[in-house]
């Protein structure tokens, strides 16, 4: 026999699965961060041009993108398509049939 969900316990699960995204993300941008921290002091110190040597900053720029299309995925969703988007599409497709 197939169990239905509440609204509540939907809601829910589906906070669940936000925080665990948000937390994803958070996780994300920290080894962004520290990855890309060391690798630009190490680039500096190593190769003695310091700082000012723009191939230091590539592997940062590049994975910046990275992590925007990230942030944009967990935070970014209600920014295109509002809120409950999902459901109402749904609920629109349920009543085509």
């Amino acid at each position: 026999m197939e169990t239905y969900k509440t609204t509540q316990e939907q809601k829910l699960e589906n906070a669940r699965k936000h925080v665990k995204r948000i937390k994803g993300f958070y996780t994300h941008a920290l080894v962004f961060v520290l990855v890309n921290v060391f690798i630009i002091f190490s680039n500096a110190i190593a190769d003695g041009k310091g700082f000012n040597n723009i191939d230091n900053y590539y592997t940062a720029f590049f994975w910046g993108f990275g992590l925007l299309a990230h942030g944009l995925s967990v935070f970014g969703g209600e920014l295109f398509l509002g809120r409950n988007w999902e459901e109402r599409k749904i609920q629109e497709i349920l009543n085509e049939k």
